[in-house]
């Protein structure tokens, strides 16, 4: 799906850029050109960025399981 439509960019193109490490709406501007137009796709860019940020924390608050032998 299209998010910013002013530079043609998509869900999948920004889900690729953070991660490939964008972590900050100024990194998916400089690297894709998302929201820097007239803004309106601004909220959903960053939605991804916020994501992505709480599936980072989910996994690295889940305890490692060990396997005894």
């Amino acid at each position: 799906m299209f998010v910013c439509i002013c530079n043609a960019i998509t869900d999948h193109q920004i889900k690729e850029t953070v991660a490939a490490g964008a972590s900050t709406l100024a990194d998916l501007q400089s690297q894709l050109g998302v929201a820097t137009c007239c803004g309106c796709c601004t909220d959903l860019a960053s939605s991804f960025l916020t994501s992505a940020n709480n599936a980072h924390q989910a996994a690295a608050a889940t305890p490692a399981i060990r396997v005894s032998d």
